[in-house]
């Protein structure tokens, strides 16, 4: 019998003590900009926890409307647009 792929909680942090908003968006919601809001703490590290699948997620933070890369990823793939994606893999 097949294993069932486990859901991972899987954490997505920024720092951007300026930032008003910060909100997460990816191949794993359709790149919605509005769902997965991030929740900042004293520091200015900005947090949200998001279920992936194991394998490859592709993903940007909107940062008061802006599209960025995270700064901690270490691997990015070319996306359509002709800028770059942070990949994340869940194993």
């Amino acid at each position: 019998m097949p294993r069932v792929a486990e859901i991972k909680p899987t954490a997505f942090k920024l720092y951007a003590p300026s930032a008003k908003k910060v909100v997460l968006a990816g191949s794993f919601n359709n790149w919605d900009t509005k769902k997965l809001i991030a929740k900042k703490d004293t520091k200015g590290n900005w947090l949200v926890k998001v279920s992936l699948k194991p394998g490859k997620h592709e993903y940007k933070f909107i940062v008061d409307g802006s599209w960025i890369n995270d700064p901690r990823c270490t691997s990015c793939v070319a996306n359509t647009l002709g800028s770059h994606n942070c990949l994340v893999e869940v194993k």
